[in-house]
Order: structure tokens, then sequence, then C-alpha cells
């Protein structure tokens, strides 16, 4: 299980939606910086400090040829969102799956004089 401070940086990283528009575009492939700034219509700065949070998180690896800064997304960093997510859901069927066992058992008949 990844610790929580991983958890943290990856949904933190997730939580802004220009960064989610950032790993869109990635899932397309590796992209440049200057490719990744258009269509956000934001600054270069502005996309590298974006970039800096999706690093840090693992879910972006970027590397420089001359240049060119490329990106691409990194699998490993989304495993952290992906094993959180799986525990919380094996959680909760495991909760539905004891309701549903309770509430398939036969009702006790009722105590009492007969008629």
């Amino acid at each position: 299980m990844p610790n929580q401070s991983d958890i943290d940086r990856v949904f933190h990283a997730l939580g802004d939606p220009t960064r989610r528009a950032m790993v869109e575009t990635l899932g397309n492939g590796p992209a440049s910086v200057s490719a990744l700034a258009k269509p956000l219509g934001i600054s270069l700065a502005a996309v590298v400090q974006h970039l800096q949070v999706l690093e840090e998180s693992g879910l972006v690896t970027t590397e420089k040829v001359g240049r060119v800064r490329s990106c691409r997304l990194e699998p490993k960093g989304f495993r952290v969102a992906e094993q959180w997510i799986a525990d919380r859901k094996s959680l909760i069927e495991r909760k539905f799956d004891r309701l549903e066992a309770l509430l398939s058992e036969e009702p006790a008949p009722p105590s009492g004089d007969k008629p």
C-alpha cells in the first residue's frame, strides 16, 4: 500500500483542472512543454509549474533534449491512485457482501403462543 504522502501528492496533482487537462493531452503520447501550453492558453512558466507538481507526484516524467523538454505519463505514478481506489472499493464491497448475507438469512420464527 502506498504511503499517505504519496497518495496526497497524487490526488493534489490531479485535483487541478489544468493539470488534469495536461494529463489528458499526455494520454495521447509524449509532448513538449510548448505543445502542452498551446491548448491551455497559459504561459510556458505556468505550464512548467504545473509540470513540477505532476513530476513530484510521480505522474509525469520530463526529459530535456537540446532546447526541448519532452513530457510523458509515468504509469507507476497512477498505481498509487489505482491502489488507493481499489482498497476503498474492496472495503465497500465487503460491507455490501455482509449486508447481503444478513438480508438473505431466514427470519427466525416468531416466539409466543400459537393461536
